[in-house]
């Protein structure tokens, strides 16, 4: 969430800001200020009328004192007039509020300096690629034909236990993904990550404070008996750890991860680029989660994405990163990086990872803050990451490790998967 005190002192710088989200927020911005104007001004009067209710009631205990009832009496009037008039203030000032907060929330983050503009992901920037793209033998296979070959996802199954978009993982493919998922883990915590084990579900609070709520309310699964969220990413338990924490600036950087199953109802859509892997309603990610100081969250940022670029070389997997225009980027988002890996049965590029730089969006949300220097409590940035996401990097490997004789497993796999060979 915007501060309002930065909204109100840069209202232009917003409105272009915005803009490179090809959002025109001139309307809601003034919107915004004039209901913080009305809010301020009411809880001025609201404030004035209480500091004289406090100083008549003084007055009154002194004219009792004093053996002035009379007098006492008539102040007494004024209090029970200013008590009424302090509810209707009361009630004023919370709906301004609440109006005000509400409005708010429907702001996105503005966008880093160095997005570039644009709407579309065509409009990304590649900014790096490396990795050779595998020659493939004259019967290579999409993965969604290599797994019904061999027989290590099933997706009638999962169609049948739960819906489509849920598969069900055997055999190999089974062990592959416990592979992964503990690789990955390991990888992050060898670089210094506390890993986490959270929550599947959440309460509407940690869902409003790292931004899910309400831009994303339509993608996430609701159990409306006890208002709960299952989580579409670790990121929103593993960050609401620090919710209403106040720390001290040497115990900053805070870095987290977690594996959690993450649901989201998005895969509606049909067609060659969703099937298989491509887009699931359940699935596996590790995730990366930093907290950080204003004056280094850009330093930890780029330390992210080489972090990520280590795991995929080691996976050697060929891969792009882009810089995400403005049209494209999360809500929340300042800043991020998007990693693709090519699937060469697909001969198309798969997204595997976002690393994002939230500034003070979600620790504004959050009251995620930190002690400074001097004393003062002071808003921290917050970053995420995927580290990485399953499904995709499963199809990638299963696409561009295929051979006539079978899937080969990347080494660096091996010692988790205990064999070598998918056939």
């Amino acid at each position: 969430m915007l501060q309002i005190a930065f909204i109100r002192e840069n209202q232009e710088k917003v409105i272009k800001a915005l803009a490179k989200r090809s959002i025109d927020a001139t309307s809601i911005v003034q919107e915004v200020v004039q209901l913080d104007e009305k809010r301020r001004a009411t809880q001025v009067e609201l404030d004035t009328i209480l500091s004289e209710s406090n100083n008549i009631s003084k007055e009154i205990g002194d004219l009792m004192k004093s053996g002035e009832k009379e007098k006492a009496t008539a102040l007494k009037e004024q209090i029970a007039t200013n008590k009424e008039k302090t509810k209707e203030l009361s009630e004023i000032t919370e709906a301004l509020a609440k109006d005000l907060l509400d409005k708010l929330y429907t702001l996105p983050n503005l966008p880093a300096d160095i997005v570039p503009e644009g709407k579309t992901p065509e409009e990304n920037l590649n900014i790096f690629q490396e990795g050779d793209i595998p020659v493939l033998h004259e019967d290579a296979q999409p993965h969604w034909e290599l797994i019904k070959k061999y027989d290590i996802v099933d997706f009638e199954l999962g169609t049948k236990i739960t819906a489509p978009g849920f598969p069900v993982y055997k055999g190999k493919g089974a062990k592959l993904q416990r592979a992964l998922i503990s690789y990955f883990l390991d990888r992050n915590t060898d670089a210094g990550y506390l890993e986490y084990q959270v929550p599947h579900m959440v309460n509407e609070a940690s869902a409003y404070g790292t931004g899910q709520l309400p831009d994303k309310e339509g993608q996430m699964y609701h159990d409306a008996k006890d208002n709960l969220y299952l989580i579409p990413t670790a990121e929103v338990p593993v960050t609401n750890i620090f919710r209403d924490v106040i720390l001290n600036e040497n115990e900053l950087p805070v870095l987290c991860t977690g594996y959690t199953p993450c649901f989201r109802r998005e895969a509606g859509s049909w067609g060659a680029h969703v099937r298989g892997l491509n887009r699931l309603h359940q699935f596996d990610k590790v995730e990366i989660v930093r907290i950080e100081h204003p004056d280094k969250s850009y330093e930890a940022l780029e330390g992210m994405v080489e972090h990520v670029k280590n795991i995929l070389q080691e996976l050697k997997l060929p891969y792009r990163i882009l810089r995400l225009c403005g049209g494209d980027m999360g809500f929340a988002s300042a800043l991020t990086y998007d990693f693709e890996v090519f699937s060469t049965a697909q001969d198309r590029w798969l997204e595997i990872s976002s690393v994002s730089n939230f500034e003070t969006f979600q620790s504004n949300r959050l009251k995620l803050r930190f002690k400074d220097k001097d004393g003062k409590n002071q808003l921290t940035h917050t970053l995420n990451g995927s580290s990485l996401a399953l499904p995709r990097v499963l199809a990638g490997i299963l696409e561009n490790y295929q051979t006539p004789e079978g899937i080969v497993i990347p080494e660096v796999l091996r010692k988790y998967t205990g064999f070598d060979i998918i056939n």
